[in-house]
Parts: structure tokens; C-alpha cells; sequence
């Protein structure tokens, strides 16, 4: 099974998702969000059941990690993405180009904020503003139009308010390895 994520499918190389000119998200026009008491997959409930993590997270300096279905391909074009952990969505909104539709979460844990983004959905069914728990569908994995094989981009900040960025960087300043964070949170 061959799985190219967050690359071009005709390309070998590693594509950098071109980065996309966002506004810096005001903090004061964001609700605070419920303290979450710990954290589980965006995919596969439970535990991301039925997926695999196709680049993890600083692999060719990546800065997420890319969620794909067991079955590889486009199988899980479509496939429910849910939540991490609760909290604000601050935004939901399609960026194009590479990174298509993306939903941004603020989360409180311990009194300290963490930001989850999720990258290339095909659909999203959440709102700028809306609270949410843990485990709530906020859309569906996609493809970024095309771009790539269907999956989930899933960063996680402990800085937030940064710049969408391009999905790649040897700076992780910023940014918590996903797996590791939901593991250990």
C-alpha cells in the first residue's frame, strides 16, 4: 500500500503546502474555552481505530501529522473528523491551495491553551465562535480539491494566534508533536 500525504500525487518530492496569507486571529474576539480534561484522535473513534499516521510529525521536517484510512488511496475521502478535546472554534473556513478547508480549535487544559488545526477537510460543519466537546464531528477528510490523496492534517500549538504557516519547517517552534500530546494529555 502506498500513501503520499501532504505531497502532489504526480510528485515524489515533498511538496510544501504553499502558505497561505491569514490574518492573525485576535485573542480578545475569542471565547475562552472550556477546560477539556484530556485529549483522543481526531479519527477512528476509538483511539484512531482503522488509521495509521502516514507522515508523523518532524518526519521530512512535517508539522503535524497526516491521518490516513487502513484501506490507503481515497478510501477515507469523506470519513468523519472529530474534535480533540473541547473547546472554541476560531476559525472554519477554506484557505485554498494547499491547504483547502481548515478548522482551528482553542483548547484549555490546566489553565494553559493549546490550538488544534485540521487541513484538507472535504467538508466542515462547524462555526467560528461555536463551543464544542470532545468528540464532536466538526467535518470530513478530504483532499484539498485534488491536491492530495484523501487524509487529515492534524497540527497542535502551543503557541497560538501563528500564522497558518506551510505545513513544513525545520523551526518547530510552536508546534507539539500530535501523537505525543493526545498520548500524554
Amino acid at each position: 500500500m502506498v500513501f503520499i500525504s501532504c505531497k502532489e500525487q504526480k510528485e515524489k518530492d515533498v511538496v510544501i503546502a504553499e502558505k497561505v496569507t491569514q490574518p492573525i486571529i485576535e485573542a480578545p474576539s475569542i471565547k475562552t474555552p472550556l477546560e477539556t480534561k484530556d485529549f483522543d484522535f481526531p479519527v477512528g473513534k476509538p483511539k484512531a481505530k482503522g488509521y495509521y499516521n502516514a507522515q508523523a510529525f518532524g518526519e521530512n521536517y512535517h508539522l503535524g501529522d497526516d491521518w490516513n484510512g487502513t484501506g490507503g488511496g481515497n478510501t477515507d475521502l469523506g470519513d468523519n473528523v472529530f474534535t480533540i478535546g473541547n473547546g472554541v472554534v476560531i476559525s472554519a473556513e477554506n484557505l485554498g491551495g494547499g491547504w483547502g478547508n481548515v478548522v482551528r480549535i482553542l483548547h484549555k487544559q490546566d489553565g494553559v491553551l493549546y490550538e488544534s488545526i485540521y487541513a484538507h477537510l472535504y467538508s466542515i460543519v462547524v462555526k467560528e465562535g461555536q463551543e464544542i466537546s470532545k468528540g464532536l464531528k466538526i467535518g470530513t477528510i478530504g483532499n484539498a480539491d485534488g491536491i492530495y490523496l484523501a487524509h487529515l492534517h492534524l497540527e497542535i500549538r502551543d503557541k497560538i494566534n501563528m500564522d497558518i504557516g506551510g505545513g513544513y519547517s525545520e523551526n518547530t517552534e510552536g508546534y507539539l508533536d500530535p501523537t505525543l500530546f493526545i498520548n500524554t494529555h
